[in-house]
C-alpha cells in the first residue's frame, strides 16, 4: 500500500496567525521533507477559505500550489484531494492538469469530485446547485476532461458543459493519459462515474469496515459496465483524528488498511502542527507498519 500526505495550505487552520511568506516557506519545506521521508505522493485541497467556518486566514490556492511544489520535488506523485469540479470550466481544468503534468515531468494525478462546501460556492459567486445537479455536472466535466486528455480535439455537448473542437496541447507527459481519481463515498452516482471514467476511487473518512463494504460496491459498479474491477484502484483519505497521535494505535490502523487491500492511503498528519517533527513521526509509524521504503536516516531530514 502506498502512503501519501497532504501538504499544509492553511485550509484546516494550520496557518492561522502566520505571516503568508513564512507559511509558504513552511509548505515548501514540508513538501521537500515528505519526499525525503519516502512518502509516495503529496496532495493539496481545492478550497478557498478555511473550514469549518470561513475566516480571514490563509488558504493557498491549489493549482498554484501544486505548480510550485512540482518544481521543488523530483519523485513524489502530486495531485488534489480533490478538485471541486464546479469551480472551473472543465476544459480549463484539463488544460491546467496537462500543464502541471509537464512541469512535474509526468507526476500529476487529477483528483476530482462534485464539491460540498456551500459557503465557498456562494461567496465566490458560483451559486450552490442541489447535490443531484452537482453530480450531473461532474459527469459532464469528466466526459470533457477525459476527451481533452486523449489525442485529437474534443467535442461534447452536455447539459452542464460543452466543448467544440477544443484543442489541448500539450496533453501532459503520461501515457495513455494523466490518471483520473474520482473522490467521494456515494455508492450510486459517484461510484458509477468512477467505474466509467477513473483510474482510482478515493474514499473519505471511512473506517476499515466501511471501506471493505464500499470497495465491494465499487467492484459491482465496474462489473455493471463489464470493466475488470481490478483495474480500478482504491484509496482512502483517512480521518485526521485517526492519525493525530503517534504510536501503536496509528501503526495498527495503517496495518489494517493495508490488509483490506487498499492501494493507497492519504493522511494529513501536519493538520495539527505544520512542523517537521510531526511529519517525521508519521513516517516512523508508517515504517513500523512496513509501509515506507528507504533508509531510516531520512526520517530525521528537514
Amino acid at each position: 500500500m502506498q502512503v501519501g500526505v497532504l501538504i499544509p495550505q492553511g485550509w484546516k487552520g494550520e496557518y492561522d496567525g502566520w505571516d503568508p511568506g513564512a507559511a509558504w516557506s513552511r509548505t515548501v519545506e514540508l513538501a521537500r521533507q515528505a519526499e525525503e521521508l519516502g512518502f509516495e505522493s503529496e496532495w493539496v485541497f481545492d478550497h478557498f477559505t478555511t473550514v469549518p467556518e470561513p475566516t480571514d486566514e490563509i488558504t493557498f490556492e491549489s493549482f498554484s500550489t501544486l505548480s510550485a511544489l512540482a518544481m521543488v520535488t523530483e519523485r513524489v506523485r502530486i495531485g488534489h484531494m480533490v478538485v471541486c469540479s464546479g469551480f472551473r470550466n472543465p476544459a480549463l481544468t484539463a488544460k491546467l492538469a496537462s500543464t502541471i503534468d509537464v512541469i512535474s515531468n509526468g507526476r500529476f494525478e487529477l483528483g476530482i469530485g462534485a464539491g460540498w462546501k456551500e459557503d465557498e460556492w456562494l461567496a465566490y459567486g458560483y451559486g450552490f446547485p442541489p447535490t443531484p445537479e452537482r453530480l450531473a455536472q461532474l459527469g459532464d466535466h469528466l466526459e470533457i476532461i477525459s476527451r481533452m486528455l486523449m489525442p485529437g480535439r474534443a467535442t461534447f455537448e452536455g447539459q452542464y458543459a460543452q466543448v467544440r473542437g477544443a484543442i489541448n496541447e500539450p496533453k501532459g507527459i503520461q501515457k495513455p493519459r494523466i490518471p483520473i481519481i474520482v473522490g467521494g463515498n456515494g455508492p450510486n452516482v459517484t461510484m458509477r462515474l468512477a467505474a466509467r471514467f477513473a483510474d482510482e476511487l478515493n474514499l473519505v473518512f471511512r473506517s476499515p469496515e466501511s471501506v471493505v463494504e464500499l470497495m465491494g460496491v465499487a467492484r459491482q459498479r465496474c462489473e455493471e459496465i463489464d470493466r475488470d474491477p481490478a483495474t480500478l484502484r482504491m484509496s482512502l483519505y483517512v480521518a485526521d483524528t485517526e492519525v493525530r497521535e503517534p504510536g501503536q494505535q496509528r501503526i495498527d490502523l495503517l496495518g489494517r488498511l493495508e490488509e483490506i487491500g487498499l492501494d493507497r492511503v492519504v493522511a494529513f498528519p501536519t493538520r495539527y502542527g505544520a512542523e517537521h517533527d510531526v511529519q517525521a513521526s508519521f513516517a516512523e509509524d508508517c515504517r513500523a507498519a512496513g509501509l515506507l521504503a528507504g533508509d531510516r536516516s531520512a526520517v530525521a531530514a528537514g
